[in-house]
């Protein structure tokens, strides 16, 4: 099998992108199709795209900010969002289901965090499910609290990786 590609998501991407984070997020914490878009839009230095055989597989889109606040869910419209500001902030991380559990998440990872050491910034943050705090461990990621937000409906944990 060929090695994937990383690349920055280009607004074609938008529907690939929308369908693989509905399929891969539960109830209502998926990213809208506008949401998207918008995140491609506006930071398309902090959208990586995972493709293989020409197709995306998978991607990893994030915002970045001087403070960071994670329940924040005005950020995920990337209201406050400053291109320039020396934090990142991971909103997805997501594989195409079919290609799960073959360590493309790790490698999309390695990537991204490549790429936000390369820009200068100085921290990268995200929240995710309790299932997936030693993946992100794993990763160099380090737990920092139960988090506030309920999006979702779901708990959620922040983790924060300095750079």
């Amino acid at each position: 099998m060929p090695d994937p590609i990383h690349r920055l998501a280009v607004p074609q991407d938008a529907e690939r992108c929308f369908e693989i984070e509905s399929t891969a997020y539960e109830g209502d914490e998926a990213a809208t199709l506008p949401k998207i878009r918008k995140r491609i839009a506006e930071y398309p230095a902090g959208f990586l795209v995972m493709e293989l055989d020409g197709r995306v597989i998978g991607f990893i889109n994030s915002g970045c900010a001087d403070t960071v606040v994670l329940s924040d869910e005005a950020f995920k419209e990337l209201v406050g969002h400053d291109p320039a500001a020396p934090n990142v902030v991971i909103m997805s991380v997501v594989i195409d289901p079919a290609f799960q559990g073959r360590g493309h998440a790790g490698t999309l990872m390695r990537h991204f965090v490549a790429q936000m050491r390369q820009a200068g910034k100085k921290t990268i943050h995200l929240m995710c499910k309790e299932r997936h705090v030693g993946l992100y461990a794993r990763q160099g990621f380090r737990y920092v609290k139960p988090s506030d937000s309920d999006h979702g409906g779901m708990a959620w944990h922040d983790m924060v990786m300095p750079l």
